[in-house]
């Protein structure tokens, strides 16, 4: 298992912003296209997984295979992986975080999925005893086919999105067109908050799920 504070390799320099560094193979597109004629009028969603307890990298790939079991839920993409500063803390006080994107398509209510990433978050043992504090996994769902939302039990699109470099980063990666309800651009959202803090680690890689 990977200590969380263990020194990697530095950035070999890709821009942090650049969709074509980890192409999906064409065979994989295919099939995952293929998979979406099992729902029925499916819907887009993007959901941010973080996490910074315990191997990150084991366990985002658990939460990805487990969107994917789900029924009704086909995983569209995934981002690269991001190793990021802890946000709201001070600097130091918790280990940094692997990050990633995904991109659905349900035939889930939002509610529904919002059920299904808790019970991700409980399988994974996610404990939630402070504000920003340090967790094996979060599950949030950024974005639903352009709803908005103020509904308290799930506010859509996130509110605190268009702020975060480590949900804006490797969402462009996935879909450079992208945009934020309410928000513009997921580019020019990106570009605005710039990506200090925020490294893509080219050493690992997250599986799409076949």
């Amino acid at each position: 298992m990977t200590s969380a504070f263990q020194e990697y390799p530095e950035n070999t320099g890709q821009s942090a912003l650049d969709p074509t560094s980890q192409p999906v193979p064409a065979s994989v597109v295919a099939r995952v296209d293929a998979a979406d004629s099992t729902l029925q009028n499916p819907k887009t969603a993007v959901i941010a997984l973080g996490g910074n307890l315990g191997n990150r990298l084991e366990t985002l790939q658990g939460a990805v295979d487990a969107l994917e079991d789900t029924p009704g839920v086909r995983v569209k993409a995934v981002s690269p992986v991001y190793e990021t500063e802890p946000w709201g803390v001070e600097p130091g006080t918790q280990p940094p975080y692997f990050n990633a994107v995904v991109l659905l398509r349900t035939t889930l209510p939002p509610a529904s999925l919002l059920e299904r990433g808790q019970a991700i978050e409980e399988a994974f043992r996610r404990v939630r005893t402070e504000r920003w504090g340090p967790r094996t996994i979060d599950v949030d769902i950024i974005a639903y086919q352009g709803v908005v939302s103020d509904d308290p039990a799930l506010t859509l699109p996130h509110p605190r999105a268009y702020q975060r470099a480590f949900v804006l980063v490797p969402w462009y990666d996935v879909d450079p067109a992208a945009v934020l309800p309410g928000r513009g651009p997921v580019a020019d959202l990106a570009a605005a908050v710039g990506t200090a803090g925020v490294q893509r680690r080219t050493d690992v890689e997250l599986r799409l799920p076949e």
